[in-house]
């Protein structure tokens, strides 16, 4: 892959080169079992970021390799961790990752929901000692797969400043809901905080200012400079990304600040875990999740149930639109539509990212040019945060 194969400018940020999915798929599966993981292991953790890739969500996509990367050469994440099942009933259930993982903790988890749900009606499983998972939503849909309704939340280091604070203490907590309708499920996953850390490390990549409204500093104070806001999470030093609703009561800051505690609620209070504010503290991760599946046949008949969402969901897309607008979105179908789009054209990957797998491949002495050709990158592209 050249230089001159690397396509234009995508919302503003550099360039982004354009890749195969199924390429991207090798590479993963090989480098995760390079790391140690298991064929099998290895699918899963793949199948999670590049259903994120897929879904248009770059943030949690091939952009997190590096994180994971890092997080396994430090010793955060332990390879070879074993989920514990620490206390079961058949409604509910809590897990212990002990370090490993967190989509494979979480892929267990969501799984045994299922099961449960299936036999009982609904159930609630809880996760602690993990580390990030990828997108709530991954989960969500295993249940609206099997025709349940799936919820699926984590927290994260912290990172969400609460409302009139300038300390961060909750992660960006998101959470995801999904329920079987045509022609595509309802599916809607999205962080309690304005935005994720993953957007700032995209515009940290892109050396852009963050939009008014999205973080404050170590004072308190609204920031646009995401590498400061970013160095000042990781090092404690106050300030963070602001919830839903910005930071002041007037525009709904409370709401974002109490869904983010709802997450905390699922994740790390029923698995009596780390809350966000004591997670990735000396070279531990601690993060939490929740899971819960709930069987529509519990409640009626679950076709008929599909079919009274499905025809809401067209009533909504079919509602009149504001002056200037052509369509109205309901959740998941941007994610179908961005599907679509990716198996013409590939995924595209920001070019300091493909520097951070050429990295990676070489730190696990994998032959980079086997999967992507001779690439050659500017001297500008390899120093960033």
């Amino acid at each position: 892959m050249s230089r001159k194969e690397i396509s234009g400018e995508k919302y503003g940020f550099p360039p982004h080169a354009i890749i195969p999915t199924e390429i991207l798929e090798c590479f993963c599966i090989d480098s995760f079992k390079n790391f140690g993981f298991s064929e099998d292991e290895s699918k899963i953790i793949t199948d999670v970021l590049l259903t994120s890739d897929k879904f248009g969500i770059e943030s949690h996509g091939m952009q997190r390799i590096s994180r994971y990367h890092k997080g396994i050469q430090k010793g955060l994440i332990k390879v070879d961790a074993v989920p514990e099942v620490i206390f079961e009933t058949p409604v509910t259930a809590v897990l212990d990752a002990h370090d490993g993982m967190g989509q494979l903790v979480a892929y267990k988890a969501m799984n045994m929901a299922i099961e449960k749900a299936k036999k009982s009606g609904i159930a609630i499983v809880s996760v602690r000692n993990s580390n990030h998972y990828g997108i709530a939503g991954y989960y969500a849909k295993m249940a609206s797969d099997e025709g349940l309704m799936g919820m699926s939340c984590t927290n994260s280091e912290a990172i969400m400043v609460p409302t009139f604070g300038k300390k961060a203490m909750l992660g960006s907590n998101p959470i995801a809901v999904a329920m079987p309708a045509d022609p595509y499920p309802f599916l809607f996953d999205a962080s309690t905080s304005v935005v994720t850390r993953g957007k700032l490390e995209m515009y940290n990549k892109a050396e852009k200012e963050l939009p008014a409204g999205w973080a404050l500093d170590a004072q308190g104070k609204p920031s646009k400079n995401a590498g400061e806001v970013l160095g000042n999470i990781v090092g404690k030093r106050g300030g963070g990304i602001v919830p839903l609703g910005g930071n002041e009561e007037l525009t709904g800051s409370h709401k974002g600040y109490g869904y983010g505690m709802l997450c905390e609620l699922f994740s790390s209070i029923l698995s009596m875990g780390m809350t966000s504010n004591h997670t990735h503290v000396d070279g531990k991760g601690g993060t939490c999740h929740g899971f819960a599946a709930v069987n529509l046949e519990f409640f009626g008949n679950a076709e008929e149930i599909k079919k009274h969402l499905s025809v809401f969901l067209d009533e909504l897309r079919n509602s009149p639109k504001a002056d200037g607008k052509e369509k109205i979105y309901t959740h998941g179908e941007k994610e179908v539509l961005a599907i679509e789009k990716i198996k013409e054209q590939g995924i595209a990957v920001d070019v300091k990212t493909v520097y951070e797998m050429k990295q990676m491949s070489d730190y696990l002495g994998m032959d980079f040019e086997k999967y992507f050709g001779k690439i050659e990158l500017d001297k500008e592209y390899h120093n960033f945060y």
